[in-house]
């Protein structure tokens, strides 16, 4: 039964589109870093980030078997929320598989050295290869048909007043101080907050304290929402109470890998935000313990060895929302 049960939740999202009605989430596991794929019901699609190089093209082939699954030939938008390894590295092996329509990014590289200048060759050679390149500012919305994919943080700025839903007075910000300034590529991630009909969901890519306390005091930029993917996978350097309880998620998702990510500061933060259901994880976070994760039924990887498992989301328009872990067929609804 218990495999059944597997074989029936890993088909959701395989229906064609014509038969799809909701919208279909894969939080890919790269261990470690991120890859989150959209298909909406029409079939447009959007990849937020493309996980790690190397490793025999292992996200790469990830993502394209998420893709694959869902009925998709190509992807459509690509959001590269900033350029480090973890997120931009496996662009060029991804595009080398599988056809990218156009790649969004927040503009230019800041960061330099040999590192940075082999990452930012091999992404300028995708964009060579034929796939579009569309350059964000705060403010900005996707031209995508069946989502709206609004701009909130790109390139160390944010939206200048507060989105539909946001605006909220943020007690939270009283208690928390502003840290020293990150210069790296983490506080130029482009953060979006993504609707499809009254559900709304936020990614802020791997957006650090100060700038998030940026777009969180002392209003609330963004306001309530239903699903939170954990910024910066759980790390304590993101993941300010002013950000994450403002935002007020009824369910987080954690895309940490079981020695990146998820610390125990950043765990607590997120697992006492006002309202939240539920904490989520790609992987069990080593240096949790028993007391900073979660039960096992919500962890898609349950042991240090990872064994390749995302989590996936199956949203209507509505508001209403199902989380399922492919790994054991565990699957739990949510409701306005």
């Amino acid at each position: 039964m218990r495999w059944t049960l597997v074989f029936l939740m890993a088909g959701a999202l395989s229906l064609p589109a014509a038969n799809r009605k909701n919208l279909e989430i894969s939080f890919i596991d790269t261990e470690g870093g991120q890859a989150t794929l959209l298909v909406t019901p029409s079939g447009e699609s959007l990849l937020v980030d493309a996980g790690w190089p190397g490793n025999n093209g292992r996200d790469a082939d990830r993502i394209i078997a998420a893709a694959k699954k869902a009925g998709l030939k190509k992807i459509d938008y690509l959001l590269v929320t900033h350029y480090h390894l973890d997120h931009v590295g496996g662009v060029p092996d991804l595009a080398a598989k599988f056809p990218v329509g156009t790649v969004v990014d927040h503009g230019a590289n800041i960061e330099t050295g040999r590192g940075a200048e082999a990452l930012n060759a091999g992404y300028q050679k995708v964009i060579a290869a034929g796939s579009k390149q569309l350059s964000v500012k705060p403010g900005d919305v996707l031209p995508m048909k069946d989502l709206r994919v609004e701009v909130v943080t790109a390139n160390g700025e944010r939206i200048p007043k507060a989105l539909k839903g946001g605006g909220q007075k943020n007690a939270v910000c009283a208690t928390e101080q502003r840290r020293a300034d990150d210069p790296s590529e983490n506080a130029r991630s482009i953060g979006v907050l993504i609707s499809f009909g009254k559900f709304r969901f936020v990614d802020l890519g791997d957006l650090t304290w100060n700038k998030e306390l940026d777009a969180a005091c002392p209003e609330h930029l963004i306001g309530p929402i239903d699903l939170f993917l954990t910024t910066h996978h759980g790390l304590d350097q993101s993941n300010s109470a002013s950000m994450v309880h403002g935002l007020r998620p009824r369910v987080a998702i954690m895309n940490n890998g079981a020695k990146k990510g998820g610390s125990p500061a950043a765990w607590t933060t997120i697992s006492a935000s006002p309202g939240l259901q539920d904490l989520w994880q790609i992987h069990y976070a080593v240096a949790g313990g028993k007391d900073h994760n979660v039960a096992e039924d919500r962890i898609a990887n349950p042991e240090e060895k990872c064994q390749g498992v995302g989590l996936e989301v199956s949203a209507t328009k509505g508001g209403s929302f199902t989380v399922t872990n492919p790994r054991n067929g565990f699957n739990k609804s949510y409701k306005p």
